[in-house]
């Protein structure tokens, strides 16, 4: 059943309906997240918030973003990612629409609110992108997985177009109510999207998983040969991650490497371009638009890349090329190529490799686990990874004494330990598909499950982590 899944040649229009469901997600998702960033320019000065208050608004949703990546994720494995997908969204749509009602210095209101907006956002990425590569064939699971990441920055922009054209109308507040309209997204995926038939068949549920491979081919159930159910398994847990100590090591890793470099460089290099080239700050988020430019570029290249050379390569390409064109920023920071910065042309390189990256990391991480942990251990890495939305821009106030993380008063002094700072986060990134990485393209799920799960019977040492069965009742 499952290889005439694996097999297709082609998609059809039901699994494109799936892809498309999951890229408009993400892209809602995404438009609820950034909306901060637009309305905060609004109540700075008239709810006179001080440098403190004004970090704590928009630091609180990145931690709601890990937990939610780690307990979402987990759900998701328990219960379906069907229904996960829909409550993530209903998540962050009622939290951001209920931000409207945010009283006049409210901040702390916002803070509370902005925490479950990325709560349900964290959950949101780690399951969709699992969902999606439990229903396409093996040949295209890299590409598509990476196509969905492509449109994500499009998000971003719609809350930015929004901000710019209709708050004079609608105000701040209004803002937010329009983030209440991802949930009416949801009825889409109750009409389009079924389970999965890999979670329907880890739960046992075999005729179930017939009828949604079916529907994804188009074709009669009937058609399609019953595929045996696995052998009854007890519900996964939190220490059995440790059962998989490569899948841990390589998502783990590369999640935090990566994350902590682009959201760091991401904060920074405006401020940065002000000061090393001398330009005004709105010639400077110019010039940062043309790095935005390279990162959508370097997603779809990593996507078709994922497939074409495979993930580890591709990570390792995406971990050491970032690096490089990182440590070359900093060391080339003050020369030009005729009236080139070679700064800014790093920075933009850079962009290309470690936002573009996602299109091969996000993926991977779901691809390392066996079915049966697949939204746990990606949530868990993803949620893990988050934490370099904060030791990012944290990090490089340390190294450059300011205490201020969201507008950083970044010295010229700072840029060669700054860009030390972040290559050493791509190197591991690097590392971490070099030395623990393993190749999953060109193999189903099905085939990755079975060596997974073949790895974890072989390790009698980790065995004792599993309750042992009563012998009377076999449970």
């Amino acid at each position: 059943m499952f290889r005439r899944l694996d097999q297709a040649q082609s998609l059809t229009s039901n699994q494109i309906k799936i892809i498309a469901a999951a890229i408009t997600g993400d892209m809602l998702e995404f438009f609820d997240y950034f909306l901060i960033g637009f309305v905060l320019p609004f109540i700075v000065k008239p709810w006179h918030l001080t440098f403190g208050q004004s970090a704590v608004i928009l630091l609180s949703s990145g931690i709601g973003a890990i937990l939610g990546a780690f307990i979402w994720g987990r759900i998701a494995d328990l219960y379906g990612r069907r229904s996960v997908f829909m409550w993530t969204i209903i998540n962050f749509s009622l939290a951001s629409g209920a931000l409207y009602f945010t009283p006049e210095d409210g901040w702390v209101y916002l803070s509370c609110l902005r925490f479950f907006v990325g709560f349900g956002v964290g959950g949101l990425y780690c399951v969709d992108l699992p969902l999606v590569q439990e229903f396409v064939p093996t040949r295209m699971r890299g590409f598509i997985g990476g196509l969905v990441t492509v449109f994500i920055p499009l998000g971003v922009m719609i809350a930015s177009s929004l901000a710019a054209f209709t708050t004079e109308t609608i105000g701040w507040r209004g803002l937010f109510l329009v983030g209440l309209l991802p949930a009416l997204f949801t009825l889409v995926i109750r009409a389009w999207v079924p389970e999965s038939p890999h979670w329907l068949m880890g739960q046992g549920r075999v005729e179930e998983a017939r009828r949604s491979v079916a529907w994804a081919l188009k074709v009669p159930p009937e058609t399609l040969p019953l595929t045996s159910p696995p052998a009854s398994q007890p519900p996964a847990r939190w220490l059995d991650l440790l059962r998989h100590p490569r899948s841990l090591a390589v998502s783990f890793l590369a999640s935090i490497g990566a994350q902590t470099a682009s959201y760091g460089i991401g904060l920074w290099a405006p401020t940065l371009f002000v000061l090393q080239l001398g330009v005004t700050p709105a010639y400077a988020a110019y010039l940062f638009i043309w790095a935005t430019c390279a990162g959508v570029l370097g997603r779809i290249s990593f996507a078709w890349l994922a497939d074409a050379i495979g993930r580890r390569n591709a990570g390792m390409l995406v971990g050491f090329g970032g690096a490089c064109a990182v440590a070359a920023a900093g060391y080339l920071h003050n020369d030009y190529l005729g009236t080139i910065s070679l700064f800014w042309a790093c920075i933009v390189a850079g962009y290309f490799f470690f936002d573009g990256g996602f299109a091969v990391i996000g993926p991977y991480l779901a691809e390392v686990w066996p079915t049966r942990l697949r939204t746990t251990g990606m949530g868990a890495a993803y949620g893990f990874g988050g934490l370099g939305k904060i030791i990012g821009p944290l990090g490089l106030s340390v190294i450059v004494g300011s205490s201020n993380i969201i507008t950083p008063k970044a010295t010229l002094n700072a840029i060669g330990p700054a860009f030390t700072y972040f290559t050493a986060w791509m190197l591991l990134c690097g590392c971490a598909f070099l030395f623990f990485g393993f190749e999953t393209g060109k193999r189903s799920l099905t085939q990755i499950d079975r060596t997974l799960e073949d790895e974890d019977q072989s390790r009698p040492a980790l065995a004792k982590i599993r309750k042992p069965l009563n012998p009377a009742t076999n449970k």
